[in-house]
């Protein structure tokens, strides 16, 4: 007899287990984030970037505060073990974290509104 249940959590991971499957998932760890950058209300997005965005070096945009754009970034790294369809748009991201600038934080938070769109969606 094991005192071992099944495992429903592990490292903000969402574990189902069926009879032949294994589904996980982060919905929850999304939904803290959308809280946590206050974006209850933003309008779910239907991809996570736009095919016309480029995001480029932005010389003339407005500076965000960096503290800020790295922790929304820290945050959807860890995302990336169970959401695979974001690692191209964050990866482009990733690159503008030394000097984060405004046209940068709208791709991240589109990301942001892209996952609340698809909260429980997994592997």
């Amino acid at each position: 007899m094991s005192m071992i249940g099944e495992l429903k959590f592990f490292i903000r991971l969402q574990i189902k287990q069926a009879k032949d499957d294994i589904f996980i998932n982060q919905a929850q760890h999304v939904k803290e984030l959308i809280k946590r950058f206050e974006m209850e209300n933003s309008k779910p997005s239907r991809t996570p970037m736009s095919t016309n965005t480029k995001l480029d070096k932005d010389e003339k945009g407005k500076s965000v505060d960096e503290k800020l754009y790295r922790n929304m970034i820290g945050s959807l790294l860890y995302l990336t073990t169970s959401r695979p369809d974001i690692i191209l748009s964050l990866c482009l991201c990733v690159h503008f974290q030394l000097y984060p600038k405004e046209s940068y934080l709208h791709a991240v938070k589109r990301i942001l509104r892209y996952l609340n769109g698809i909260l429980h969606l997994g592997l």
